[in-house]
Parts: C-alpha cells; structure tokens; sequence
C-alpha cells in the first residue's frame, strides 16, 4: 500500500485542483445558469465543463489517468488494469447549483487498485479524498492513515495538506447531540428508507431526519453531525469516492448493502449499489 507521505503529495495537488474548479464554478453561479440536459435527462451546465477542464488541468502533473462522467465510455477491461487514477465529479449536485441552495460539491478521490480480484463488482478503493464546497468555502480532506479534515475558509490559507491539516478541524468533531440523527429526505423516502428508520426508531426511539444535498450527506455523518445515511437510490461512483476516503479516516464505513461490506470502485458497471454511510 501507498506511504502516508506519498498521499499526502497527491492530496495537495487535489486541494488545488479542487479550489481551481471552485474558482470557475462561482464565475458561472454569479451569473445566469443555462441549463442543457444530458442524455439521460439529468442537467448540465457551463459550471461542470469549466471545472471539469480546471480539474485536468491541475491533475495533469500527476501522471494519473482522471474518471469522471467524461469518461464513463472506457471499458473496464481498460480502465481495470489501471493501479492509481483519479475518479472526479467536478460537480456534484447541479441540481442544487440551478436551485442556487449552496449545497454542491467538488469531489476528487485517488483512487487504488484493491488487494481483491478484479470483476464485475470493482477493482479499487479510495485512498484519498478532497471534497470543496465553493459557495462556503469549506473544504474537507483525507488520506489513508492520515486522517480526516474540515478547513473553513480554505482559498485564505496556503500550504500543502499537511499544513492545512495543522490548521483544520479533524474528524470527526465531537457533538453534544442527544437524537440519532439520520440524513434522509422527508419528500422523496423510498420504502427501503421508511423501513430503515423504523428500525432505527426501534432501536434508539426519536429519530431526527436531517436533509442536504450532494456529497456533503456523507461529510455530515464523517464529521458527526449525523450518525447514518442510508442511500436506496442510484449513484454513480463519482458521487461517492471522496466522501468514502474522508469517511473512513473520521471512523465511519460506507457499506454496500448488496455485499454487506465496504464498497468497491471501478465496477464493471459505474453505478453504485445502495449503500449506508455509518
């Protein structure tokens, strides 16, 4: 496995591309949003192409290949030999950058060819994570055996990870709530969600549901700010890797649900099985 310092080196360069693509998303935000739809339907703006491009602009450097939503036409008999890439959303929840909510992300992981054989249900797991929500300026990072952290005010600070880390609240941080706290959307629970908070509701009585949008329902549960996001929808595996690293550097585990154990990347298939952050 990879050196603590090795990662950390990696975890600088996707803080810079992460701001750089922050950079462009708010120039477009602060103006008109033309919104295209892509294929399937889903909406696609100017903000994802300009931080698509900055992303592989600053990751270029590494040498690595970059996954996105670009490149979902690689075939994974390609795309499995790799042993380190980078799986990018540059944004995630453009939904909620049309609603202008704030609650969108930028997601970069490093990713890892894992010690498993490779197949049809991946070949790989996140080995850092950088997650920037531009409109707050928060930024939360992670890399294995390195920890897990949130930095307000990350374009004012300079230095690397490790500098920043000096700075950042480390995950997870501790909280004085009193009610299991699950991240889940009162307006569109599926049965399976309605079923898992009633056993929640079993096991520890009130429950409090808290909603937000994207990646950052998986930074709230790796910072303590809930205790599980149960997820019985689709996702691809952009959506996730990110938030996956700094989860498990805060103590957390995002479960596949299918296999009932941690998820496993670069699958056959760029689609996630449903999965619960805990």
């Amino acid at each position: 496995m990879t050196n603590a310092n090795d990662l950390g080196t990696a975890v600088d360069a996707a803080i810079r591309a992460a701001l750089a693509a922050g950079r462009e998303i708010l120039a477009v935000y602060a103006g008109e949003v033309v919104v295209e739809l892509k294929d399937d339907r889903s909406p696609l703006t100017e903000a994802d192409r300009r931080a698509h491009a900055a992303i592989v602009a600053a990751l270029a450097g590494t040498g690595l290949p970059v996954l996105s939503e670009e490149g979902r036409s690689i075939g994974p008999d390609e795309r499995q030999r790799w042993q380190r890439y980078w799986l990018v959303d540059p944004l995630d929840g453009t939904k909620e950058f049309i609603k202008r909510n704030g609650e969108f992300t930028v997601n970069i992981a490093l990713m890892e060819r894992d010690a498993l054989p490779a197949g049809p249900l991946g070949a790989a797991v996140p080995v850092a994570g950088v997650l920037y929500v531009p409109v707050k300026d928060v930024l939360y990072f992670a890399w294995q055996g390195g920890g897990a952290y949130r930095q307000e005010g990350a374009t004012l600070a300079a230095g690397g990870a490790y500098e920043r880390a000096a700075m950042a609240h480390r995950l997870p941080i501790h909280s004085h709530r009193a009610t299991y706290t699950i991240v889940a959307s009162r307006s569109h629970q599926s049965p399976e969600t309605e079923a898992y908070i009633k056993a929640a509701e079993a096991e520890h009585g009130a429950v409090q549901l808290t909603s937000m949008g994207s990646a950052l329902k998986i930074c709230l549960v790796a910072e303590g700010a809930a205790d599980a996001y149960p997820r019985y929808a689709p996702t691809m595996e952009w959506d996730t890797a990110a938030g996956h690293a700094i989860a498990n550097e805060a103590g957390r585990q995002l479960i596949d649900v299918t296999t009932n154990a941690p998820m496993r990347y670069n699958k056959h298939e760029l689609v996630n099985n449903w999965f619960i952050v805990h």
